[in-house]
């Protein structure tokens, strides 16, 4: 997740944190998932937020403190997430919505993640979604992901990536005029950002059962919204599309609501 915090910029009438709030009450209890050092509803700003991260605060800022960035906006953790299912971590809080920037990507099973984020999301809630596109990022010559994936995933109810995925990842990603994301105005050259030694390095080490913090995902804005429509047809999530911002500077923007009743498959 942390590639993207010190490059994100978007520029346009409306602000990032605008859109991103859209359908959030500040004063409704709701959670934040991993925010680091750039949160969006701020518990300063007198939003009614919970924090969950991959480290409490204080290790927060010492992963951090080289990194050129206000570590002070770091804010306390209220959930420290290992992989435990997300109502487990929470015990049994209920939230009005929920925030993700630059999550979604990274989690191993898709479905997983947004069926649990419906559980601990109160009837009417929210989930919002800042999602890198592919075009504009170190994505951009990996394939798109593909339903498939994605449900056989949700079958095998993963929670690391797999040898394939993390092989993708180290030999796809480019930079592009050494920039990691960019927007449709950026020119430069494509290059590589790592080698087969590190493909080689992460296979074996995904196979130990090593964790590495990749984008398992890969989206464009029509993909993801399409995946999406799919996974809800197929009753594999209970979460429609609300909004959709299309994409300023490297992200785009979607908005999930419950749907008041939906049956579920099994994936």
């Amino acid at each position: 997740m942390s590639l993207f915090r010190k490059i994100i910029v978007t520029k346009g009438p409306e602000p990032r944190e605008q859109i991103i709030l859209r359908g959030v009450d500040k004063a409704t209890p709701g959670l934040e998932i991993g925010p680091s050092h750039r949160p969006i509803a701020a518990k300063r700003d007198g939003f009614n937020v919970r924090i969950l991260d991959h480290l409490d605060a204080a290790s927060l800022r010492e992963k951090y403190a080289t990194h050129g960035v206000d570590t002070d906006a770091i804010e306390e953790v209220d959930y420290v997430w290992t992989g435990q299912p997300l109502d487990e971590l929470v015990a049994g809080e209920r939230f009005a919505w929920i925030i993700a920037s630059h999550v979604i990507e990274h989690v191993p099973d898709l479905v997983g993640f947004l069926n649990a984020c419906e559980r601990i999301l109160a009837p009417g809630g929210v989930l919002s979604l800042a999602v890198p596109d592919k075009r504009y990022c170190f994505d951009c010559e990996r394939e798109n992901s593909s339903l498939g994936r994605v449900i056989d995933v949700a079958h095998a109810q993963s929670t690391n990536h797999s040898p394939g995925t993390a092989a993708e990842y180290f030999l796809k990603v480019r930079r592009k005029g050494g920039q990691i994301a960019w927007d449709e105005r950026h020119q430069g050259q494509l290059e590589p950002v790592h080698g087969l030694q590190d493909a080689l390095h992460a296979m074996a080490k995904v196979r130990e059962g090593h964790y590495f913090d990749l984008h398992a995902w890969v989206f464009t804005p029509d993909s993801f919204r399409q995946i999406i429509r799919d996974l809800h047809e197929l009753r594999l999530i209970g979460f429609q599309e609300q909004h959709y911002h299309p994409t300023r500077g490297c992200e785009f923007f979607v908005t999930l609501s419950k749907a008041s009743s939906h049956g579920r498959a099994a994936a």
